[in-house]
């Protein structure tokens, strides 16, 4: 009780102290007029991500957005992703929820020189210590991951300072000189030697509640162009024998296609909108359509029109 009627008193004596302060900082009479305080809260994200291809749930060579190092030279960047891809390793703590690193554990980087787009990376022999299953996919791996450092075109891979012309367990066949063009997650339908080609076609999959795209190299018969198989099999809905999705309404068709220098715009029917009225694509169908692209052809932009009129635009090198 004492206590309380001494913290009472303390209190009291506080406010009729503070009450005299005020009194005695304002002059009587005088408006006081608020201080104009103008507040800018700035958020700076300096958190650098970058296209990277792991192995997803479903043992596919998938697209990951992995944040890195904000470095300067290519080498650095080099090392930063196959530290990622690798097992066990310091950089594999990046690797995102629902991935995984792939190149066997130990492997090391002998040594790599980069000059004008050709990287030649020599690894140690652990590289190749890798499952039968797993030994393509992890070429595929490494060729996507390092050819989405822009500068970077061709790569040749060396192990033990030997060039990798054969893969020793599938004995598989490697160009000296390795790009995109390689393939990933490789599918063949094809029915007679003739007339083969390969187009390579994003799709949808999801893990938890966020959604990430698979590549497919398709290998069939045709004289169709590419852009219009993609059209066809993006919007031919899931694929059933691996649960891989596409968002691309079943009904859209490409109506035409202008391949100018650096752009590819494409006319669409009304039905590439999820929102006819508010005239809006799906995120998905965007970035499905435009990676896809990207890996077909030799263009930085891509356009959508519906009844010759412009509803999208996008630069290819800030798909994310």
């Amino acid at each position: 009780m004492l206590k309380r009627k001494l913290l009472q008193k303390i209190t009291i004596t506080s406010i009729a102290l503070l009450t005299l302060f005020l009194i005695y900082i304002i002059p009587s009479g005088k408006t006081v007029e608020p201080l104009d305080i103008e507040e800018t809260v700035e958020y700076v994200d300096d958190t650098n991500y970058e296209e990277m291809f792991l192995i997803d749930q479903n043992n596919f060579v998938a697209r990951a957005m992995v944040a890195l190092d904000d470095k300067q030279d290519i080498e650095s960047k080099v090392k930063e992703i196959i530290s990622i891809l690798t097992i066990g390793s310091g950089g594999e703590n990046k690797v995102p929820n629902g991935f995984k690193a792939i190149i066997p554990e130990d492997t090391r980087i002998i040594s790599l020189l980069y000059e004008e787009g050709l990287l030649k990376i020599n690894f140690s022999k652990e590289l190749l210590d890798v499952k039968k299953e797993d030994e393509e996919k992890l070429i595929e791996a490494i060729v996507y991951s390092l050819t989405a450092i822009d500068e970077i075109k061709n790569i040749i891979i060396y192990v033990e300072d030997e060039p990798l012309t054969k893969l020793p367990q599938t004995n598989i066949t490697l160009p000296t000189t390795l790009d995109r063009s390689f393939g990933i997650n490789k599918e063949y339908e094809l029915t007679s030697l003739d007339n083969i080609f390969d187009v390579t076609i994003y799709y949808v999959n999801k893990y938890n509640d966020n959604y990430y795209y698979v590549p497919v190299t398709k290998y069939m018969n045709g004289t169709d162009s590419k852009i219009n198989v993609i059209i066809k099999e993006l919007s031919s809905g899931n694929m059933s024998s691996t649960n891989l999705m596409s968002f691309l309404n079943s009904n859209t068709k490409l109506q035409a296609v202008e391949e100018l220098e650096d752009t590819l715009n494409l006319e669409f029917n009304s039905y590439i909108f999820s929102d006819i009225d508010k005239g809006k694509i799906l995120e998905e169908v965007v970035y499905s359509i435009c990676l896809s692209i990207e890996d077909n052809y030799d263009v930085e932009n891509v356009a959508f029109y519906v009844e010759n009129e412009e509803i999208y635009k996008t630069n290819l090198k800030t798909i994310e």
